[in-house]
Formats: C-alpha cells, structure tokens, sequence
C-alpha cells in the first residue's frame, strides 16, 4: 500500500461480481494487478470492465497482490483458499476479500493462520457483468463480517465502491444467504411460472401485465410485511382455490401454488385473519391428491 492508501488489487476471478467490484475499486485510485480469466466471457468482461488489466494464473495474482479479493462460486472457495494456502502463497501482510454470500470469515481461516488480514462481504444484488452494475452499486447495501479492525476495513472498502455496509456475524452468515435466496433467487422463479400461465391463454406481454400488481405487492411487503396480503386465501375462499388447482396442469407450478398456499394459509390463522378451522380446510383443498403432502396438515 502507498502513501496515499491506494492498493495493488488482485481478482480471482474476472466473473460478473469480480469484474464490477474491481472496476468501481479502480475508479478510486486502486491499481488493479491483474485479474483470473478462466473462459471467453471473462476475457470479453475483462476488456470491457478492466482494460489493459492483464490475465493472470492465480498464483501470481495471490502473491503480487496486496488486497486479494476472491469472487469465485461459493462451492469453489474454499478449496481455493487451502490449495493457494498448500502453496504458500498466503503472507502476514495481504489482505484477502471474498463475496461468497453463505461464508463469514471461517472459510479463509487457511489464509488466516498464514497471518493474512481476512474479510468477507457480500453485496446484497443481481450482477449482469456491465457498466450498469457500477451505477447500481451506489447505494446497494453489502454484509460485512471480520474482527476487530478489519471491520474498518470493510466498512471503508464497501464506501469506496459506494455501498453501505451491514455488519453480519460469522454464525448468522448462512441465515443472511438463504434469506437473501429465498427472497430473491425464488421470486424470479415465481414470477417467470406466472408469467408462463399468462402465456398459456395468449397473453402477448405477461410482464408489462403484471407489472404494476407485482411492484404494488413487492413495495407492500417490503415496507409492512404481510400487513397487506390479500388474495383468495386469506379471504377463505375455498371454492376460488379448488379452481386454480383444477386448471394449473403444470407439476412444478402446482407443487409452488400448493406449498405457497399452505405456507399463507399458516400465517393469516396466525395472525388472526382466517379462522382456524378454515385455514385447516384449505390446507387440506391444497393437498388433495397430492402424494408429497402430510397426512394430518396442522
């Protein structure tokens, strides 16, 4: 590090998470070293994101870097991390970043036991690998979990690429990713089955349709919870279900509707919205003939 607090910046790899971090660090001043580029489409980011940014084999980049930041899948982390730690290449000095959404810092203990400065943080958004990442960056909230002064350290590098940092524990890093998952990863599932039933009865344009219902009951949910739900179920009407089950013929979107339906049902009897006796009929409607679901639904 210079006098200036500037870096040498190492990433592994060149994907659509490490390309728009490494370029919105290189906006502030930090020199980016050298990047892994493992296909053409990190080549192509590479250029685009990071020009004149050389490809480099990991280990160079691990041991000429002073910030080695690690933006690779989060099953291939931790093999990374105690195969270059085999090697060597971990020193007292580097500092040593991943973004792996499940991990605190427990995954770079090989690194730490080396003497490395450890972090983990996680950027909490979509990634399309562009120049438009950079621009959704300002302001995206990132997880920052490390001890002691590295907890300065990621809230100072998380404002240098215009988040704002959120500190998670180490032991509530799994909660964080699964809630993340299933809020996120789960709902563009939901959505695109919606949107393929429209399809189904000619609708040319499903999503410019339900845009303004889906943006409505995201901002509800975002901003009040289920304070706002509505919908069939939570009026208790039975008949209404027994009809969407009778014309939703695809498997997989039937077992969502069944699951998603009990799983409302279950939170308005209680929150004191549906009768009990009611939410037990419906969840008994919504597994009718389904050979996955309980014996006796609570």
């Amino acid at each position: 590090m210079n006098n200036t607090g500037r870096m040498k910046i190492g990433i592994i790899s060149a994907g659509k998470v490490g390309s728009v971090l490494g370029a919105a660090l290189r906006s502030k001043g930090h020199e980016i070293i050298g990047a892994y580029a493992s296909s053409e489409a990190s080549l192509d980011r590479l250029e685009l994101l990071l020009p004149g940014v050389p490809a480099l084999p990991v280990t160079e980049i691990a041991q000429r870097a002073e910030l080695v930041l690690l933006a690779v899948p989060d099953d291939e982390l931790p093999g990374l991390v105690s195969g270059l730690a085999k090697l060597d290449i971990w020193k007292p000095s580097r500092i040593v970043v991943h973004t792996a959404g499940r991990f605190g810092t427990e995954v770079l203990e090989p690194a730490a036991r080396a003497g490395a400065m450890c972090l983990a943080i996680h950027p909490a958004m979509t990634f399309t690998g562009t120049s438009l990442d950079l621009m959704r960056l300002q302001g995206c909230p990132f997880a920052v979990t490390a001890a002691g002064i590295m907890q300065t350290v990621g809230r100072a590098l998380v404002g240098e690429m215009g988040g704002e940092p959120y500190l998670i524990d180490n032991a509530d890093r799994e909660t964080y990713h699964a809630a993340l998952t299933h809020g996120a990863n789960y709902l563009v599932t939901l959505v695109t089955q919606a949107r393929r039933m429209l399809e189904s009865i000619g609708m040319e344009d499903p999503g410019q349709y339900l845009r303004p219902l889906l943006t409505a009951a995201l901002e509800g949910a975002l901003s009040s919870g289920d304070a706002l739900l509505t919908g069939p179920i939570v009026r208790g009407d039975k008949n209404t279900v027994a009809g969407h089950l009778s014309v939703i013929k695809d498997p997989d979107i039937l077992r969502v509707y069944r699951a998603l339906g009990t799983a409302t049902a279950n939170r308005a009897r209680d929150r004191k919205v549906l009768p009990a006796p009611i939410a037990r009929e419906l969840r008994l409607l919504l597994h009718s003939g389904d050979d996955e679901s309980e014996n006796n639904p609570q």
